[in-house]
């Protein structure tokens, strides 16, 4: 799908063009972005959250038992985060309505929103969250992915000067401490990284956890993450994103290192890393250069993540791009693919089938408003 073609079918309206100016002759005057996040486009994406965020049923529990009292119904386990299929998808999908109502706090569904946020995070809920991600045999619960999560969601409410939202993110502190308390305890033990393409991949979550401590100025955090990133990463050569992806995935193993790498280097040193790691990356403005993936059958939770995977790469081939030198020549193929992967699956993002509605929502947020102003 052409990106005018996304653009009328998503209601979004295309990005304004970047004018390059200080690039080469050579270059094109100008190369395309994700289209921005519209307003229309904004409301029929917390649609699907607010349709989901008290749904219970169907639900998919990552729950270990200790005994017969561990017996009990999602809104008893984890009351703040039972909704949207699993408790995952409920965390980002409360990010979801976040980010959206601060971008459009006048819109119809703010107020919806509003009082979303304010039903699940009651002091009550977050103190039950906290009781069960500390009771013993817990430690690994979500984490990597849902941990990361849930940091990103503290790290949104933290940012925003709201009334609400500061209580908000006061009513989560004890979760958020928790959950940091999770991972910085388990990094120093991560002898090697997680390279698959679905949760418990370490390098997608190790960027959300990096946006969060940043945010929070937890250096204790971004020392970990700098240390993980010289070991799991630094002198990776030659990623092989060809064997990509598999039939699952969501997240690119290759371009998620690559994502997470360009948050701790200088644009220059960045620039020499991904040379030497995705050394196939075309120099000569030639597009389209990294295949979208294909989706046979939206109502397959597991198929259906081919979805999420073409709009994680939309974002992360798009923040790699902004990374590197203006006139890095690579910046055209990036961003083409970043368009034709945004294009294949964005107007896949209907609430059509759950498996699907329940979660994809968030990844388009994601894409489509990470670089508003805010």
């Amino acid at each position: 799908m052409k990106p005018q073609k996304l653009a009328a079918c998503m209601g979004l309206g295309l990005a304004s063009l970047v004018t390059l100016a200080s690039e080469p002759q050579h270059m094109p005057e100008s190369v395309r972005a994700a289209a921005p996040l519209s307003a229309a486009a904004a409301a029929r994406f917390a649609s699907l959250a607010l349709s989901c965020i008290a749904q219970e049923y169907p639900n998919k529990l990552t729950h270990s038992l200790r005994s017969d009292a561990d017996i009990a119904a999602p809104r008893q386990l984890t009351p703040a985060f039972y909704g949207c299929y699993d408790w995952h998808s409920s965390v980002h999908a409360h990010w979801l309505l976040a980010r959206l109502l601060r971008l459009y706090p006048q819109a119809l569904f703010a107020a919806d929103a509003r009082a979303a946020l304010n039903k699940s995070l009651t002091a009550e809920h977050i103190a039950a969250e906290v009781q069960y991600l500390t009771a013993d045999g817990r430690s690994s619960f979500e984490r990597p992915y849902g941990l990361a999560w849930l940091l990103t969601l503290c790290a949104e409410l933290r940012g925003w000067h709201d009334a609400d939202a500061q209580r908000w993110a006061t009513l989560l502190a004890p979760l958020e401490r928790q959950a940091a308390l999770h991972v910085s305890s388990w990094l120093p033990k991560l002898r090697y990284p997680i390279r698959v393409g679905e949760h418990n991949q370490t390098a997608f979550s190790f960027g959300l956890i990096w946006d969060w401590a940043r945010r929070a100025h937890d250096e204790n955090m971004l020392g970990l993450l700098r240390v993980k990133a010289q070991l799991f990463y630094a002198r990776d050569r030659a990623c092989p994103l060809s064997y990509e992806p598999s039939g699952e995935d969501f997240l690119s193993p290759c371009l998620a290192e690559a994502d997470f790498m360009r948050r701790l280097l200088p644009s220059p040193e960045f620039a020499r890393w991904l040379t030497v790691f995705l050394p196939t990356i075309p120099h000569d403005g030639a597009m389209p250069w990294l295949p979208e993936g294909i989706v046979t059958d939206r109502a397959d939770p597991k198929l259906a993540h081919i979805d999420g995977l073409n709009l994680s790469r939309a974002w992360m081939l798009r923040s790699i791009a902004k990374a590197l030198p203006a006139r890095d020549l690579r910046r055209v193929a990036l961003l083409a693919s970043s368009d034709s992967h945004a294009a294949a699956s964005l107007p896949a993002v209907t609430g059509e089938h759950y498996e699907g509605g329940h979660w994809l929502g968030t990844f388009a947020v994601y894409l489509l408003a990470a670089d508003l102003a805010l």
